[in-house]
């Protein structure tokens, strides 16, 4: 059975991964360990047993921000798919050893995102709705998202489902189904001029109330 279009992994590219795992340990309940990956610092956050994320220094300056991978069938392929439906490819297609083959890419609004052909056994557990610490949730902020769900829908055979009204200025939240489960939703971009589409990762937590204030105890921003 194919995996395409299934979410499979997060990433945060932070400028202090120190910091990150400080932060985001005691709100998810995540323990962290070394990939060991050659040359390369690369963190993984654990939800008990199960590998969820991944935290990452970037080489040169660049926005901190979480990414959102995606599977496909075949990684060389959909990256072409992209550039024909009118996005880019900031990435090649590379292996990743033990893991499969990954490139970064862009929507034709700029939202960027993974694509990963996972090796043989599957997208492993990050996304699992019913399990904290775990994926649960997928929300585009795009600056044209009933373009953005016709290219999505293209590339990883999405569904459209429920549209929620959302008031004249906002539009409607569209949610979207991969093998008949919803996994997210898209909406029109709302955030100060100048921001770009993006993608929003959700995640498992037992009380939002209480994660909501250990997000500000330990530093961070209720938005």
């Amino acid at each position: 059975m194919s995996d395409q279009g299934a979410p499979c992994w997060y990433e945060l590219a932070t400028a202090d991964p120190a910091a990150s795992q400080a932060f985001y340990g005691p709100l998810l309940g995540w323990e962290f360990q070394d990939a060991g990956m050659p040359d390369f610092t690369y963190i993984l956050a654990l939800s008990g047993a199960d590998m969820v994320a991944g935290l990452m220094q970037p080489d040169a300056p660049m926005p901190e921000f979480w990414m959102v991978y995606f599977a496909v069938d075949d990684c060389d392929a959909a990256a072409a798919r992209v550039v024909d439906l009118g996005g880019g490819v900031h990435r090649p297609p590379e292996d990743i050893p033990g893991t499969g083959r990954f490139t970064i890419v862009t929507d034709p609004q700029g939202a960027a995102f993974g694509l990963l052909q996972p090796l043989s056994g599957g997208t492993g557990s990050a996304f699992d709705r019913s399990q904290n610490g775990h994926g649960n949730w997928h929300e585009l902020h795009s600056t044209a998202p009933e373009a953005a769900l016709a290219f999505y829908r293209a590339l990883l055979g999405w569904q459209a489902t429920e549209a929620i009204p959302m008031g004249a200025e906002m539009g409607s939240y569209q949610l979207f189904a991969h093998a008949g489960q919803n996994i997210g939703g898209m909406l029109r971009l709302m955030a100060p001029p100048g921001a770009p589409s993006h993608w929003l990762p959700y995640f498992v937590v037992p009380s939002v109330v209480a994660a909501r204030d250990g997000i500000a105890a330990a530093g961070g921003t209720v938005l």
